[in-house]
């Protein structure tokens, strides 16, 4: 085996072998946990930035290992995978320590980062996917690693919340495989190609393939949060904080999302899919979702739900670029996949210090908690105000590409889709803002949850927001810089997606 062959099985190994060894620890092996957790976040990171100069120039990466006759799985390293691959391994180091600090002392860590390990190296996978086959095998090993993590509590309602998770997320998995299947029939080899496997077919040939693609984006939907195929999101929620960041911002929505990229160009192709009709209703299920999410979020007073109901519109973004079918769309429905990853995440490392530190989980008991702790609040508010779409934020930069998007396709009603979705936004978000800084505060914050250093938290719960925070700001402020996602998503869409 070359390294060209190796690398890409490596990054996925990277998380997968400690996330086993720890499963076998003890829960006082606190050191050697922590250890094989960080120690794996750092090598997955080294090796991606092994990867990314060589991809930078064209080169491919390609690991193939036989399953059955005539089936391999391929593991297959591009520019869209990449961009995938960067944000999960940044990411899972964030909220690895972040976890580590927000788990202390509990109950059955070595399970938890077992699991938590296991769904980076499923989502890895995902993004590193060669053909569809090798993406629904991942994409049901994210479905297995994911649900423990959801479950982790053991309440009543952790364990209801499991069950609908896997009862969303196992049929969906059973339309994804049913359309892969089918589609091998009509087209053999499903290895991802830029202008799409089926770009060569007579659709007259195969009117099947409108039922297929229905049965794959029915499918990716689910955990893409799709309406009406959302319901297990929100419950999702009782999970602990750095599963919440984690299901939102990279793995199991952030999946579902990508396989629609790979599904609509890499499948079908753009301009196939565009000649069989199916672009524009799933435009419109895109809109429908961004529209209804962010109605439902306006109603939610536990914080952690509405950021929940946020996701299911902001994701959606992602879905509405590519559906739009213009360079422009393409550039901010990609871009989003970077941005809201790291707005989201910020989002809930601050809504987890605010459970863990003062006991509040919903909005209406957040008056003047922006005085208690300034740091974490100033980080949620970075957070909300680039959801929202304020220049210069990340947040704005997917916006201004997504309207410039609708107008290059003329398709007016996008834009007036994104002003609506942008005042909901506002409107969800604002008044969160101003509770934070000017409501007023109780007299007193309970005396067991004041830290004896002067701190507002510990610095495992305190850095991570600050740094993705950061990172809020700087990505739109430097769009426009060499390597940014912004400059890696435009060299996508010339490399692969423009004819």
């Amino acid at each position: 085996m070359s390294w060209r062959e190796a690398l890409p099985v490596l990054i996925v190994l990277s998380s997968l072998i400690p996330g086993l060894i720890i499963f076998t620890l003890p829960e006082e092996r606190q050191r050697l946990r922590t250890a094989l957790n960080l120690g794996g976040a750092l090598v997955k990171l080294s090796l991606v930035a092994v990867l990314f100069p060589f991809v930078y120039l064209g080169q491919s990466f390609v690991f193939r290992l036989p399953l059955l006759p005539g089936m391999d799985l391929v593991l297959h390293a591009d520019a869209l995978s990449l961009l995938f691959i960067v944000l999960s391994a940044f990411l899972w180091l964030v909220t690895t320590l972040y976890a580590i600090g927000y788990l202390e002392g509990s109950p059955h860590r070595s399970r938890f980062f077992g699991f938590f390990s296991l769904c980076v190296s499923s989502t890895t996978g995902i993004a590193l996917a060669g053909d569809l086959i090798s993406f629904v095998i991942f994409y049901e090993m994210l479905t297995i690693s994911t649900y423990p993590l959801v479950v982790h509590r053991g309440t009543p309602e952790a364990l209801r919340a499991g069950r609908i998770y896997l009862a969303y997320t196992l049929s969906g998995g059973i339309l994804l495989l049913v359309g892969t299947a089918w589609l091998r029939v009509i087209a053999g080899d499903l290895a991802f190609v830029a202008t799409g496997i089926l770009s060569a077919l007579d659709p007259s040939l195969h009117p099947s393939l409108m039922v297929i693609f229905l049965l794959l984006i029915l499918g990716l939907g689910v955990k893409a949060a799709l309406v009406p195929l959302h319901g297990w999101l929100p419950l999702a929620m009782v999970a602990p904080a750095p599963v919440s960041a984690l299901l939102h911002a990279v793995a199991v929505v952030k999946a579902g999302a990508f396989g629609i990229m790979r599904v609509v160009y890499d499948v079908y192709g753009i301009e196939f899919a565009a000649s069989l009709g199916l672009l524009q209703p799933l435009a419109l299920i895109a809109a429908m979702t961004v529209i209804y999410g962010s109605v439902r979020t306006l109603f939610q007073d536990d914080l952690k739900r509405r950021l929940a109901y946020s996701t299911v519109s902001q994701v959606s973004y992602i879905a509405l670029g590519i559906d739009v079918a213009g360079p422009l769309a393409t550039i901010g429905g990609l871009v989003h996949l970077v941005h809201q990853g790291m707005m989201k995440i910020t989002l809930f490392f601050c809504a987890g210090n605010l459970a863990e530190t003062l006991g509040i989980h919903k909005i209406s008991e957040m008056n003047g908690v922006g005085r208690r702790l300034p740091w974490t609040m100033a980080a949620f508010t970075i957070g909300a105000l680039g959801m929202i779409g304020l220049p210069p934020l990340a947040g704005f930069i997917s916006k201004w590409y997504l309207v410039l998007g609708g107008l290059e396709a003329e398709q007016n009603w996008v834009i007036v889709v994104l002003m609506l979705s942008t005042l909901l936004n506002a409107a969800y978000f604002l008044p969160i803002i101003y509770r934070i800084w000017f409501g007023a505060p109780p007299q007193s914050w309970p005396r067991d949850r004041v830290r004896a250093d002067g701190r507002e938290t510990s610095l495992l719960l305190l850095l991570p927001p600050l740094a993705t925070g950061l990172l809020v700001i700087m990505l739109g402020l430097l769009a426009a810089a060499p390597f940014s996602p912004l400059q890696w998503v435009q060299i996508i869409t010339i490399r692969e997606y423009i004819p």
